[in-house]
């Protein structure tokens, strides 16, 4: 036996690229060894199948960029849910409402995800 499989544990995260404002979300099963020289290593698979490890070099499956913020779970999925609902048509006398008020408050803003990230940029 070359390896004993010491404990699995599943871990999500939370993907956006700088570059081009891709969001995704990914589940991994972390599988935690020990070889027969004593030394602990990783395993992560993804899907059912083994991938590198997120942590290290992320790539953004839009346009292929390495500059990946990574965050929790659920990061990508709430700002997905919140323009699902800025695009859902509304009751047509309510829609009216929500435009006076918009409209009288501030101008109309198209929210993008690299715009929710932007206070996590690093100066």
């Amino acid at each position: 036996m070359s390896e004993i499989a010491a404990t699995t544990v599943h871990e999500a995260y939370a993907f956006a690229c700088m570059k081009c404002g891709y969001g995704w979300e990914q589940s991994y099963e972390i599988e935690h060894h020990v070889d027969v020289h004593g030394h602990a290593f990783v395993v992560y698979t993804a899907d059912g199948e083994r991938v590198p490890s997120p942590l290290s070099t992320p790539t953004c499956a839009n346009c292929g960029g390495h500059v990946v913020r990574i965050m929790r779970a659920g990061r990508v999925a709430g700002v997905q849910q919140l323009l699902r609902k800025q695009r859902t048509p509304r009751a047509p006398e309510t829609a009216a409402k929500d435009r006076a008020v918009s409209t009288a408050a501030a101008p109309a803003r198209h929210w993008r995800l690299s715009d929710l990230l932007h206070p996590f940029h690093r100066k």
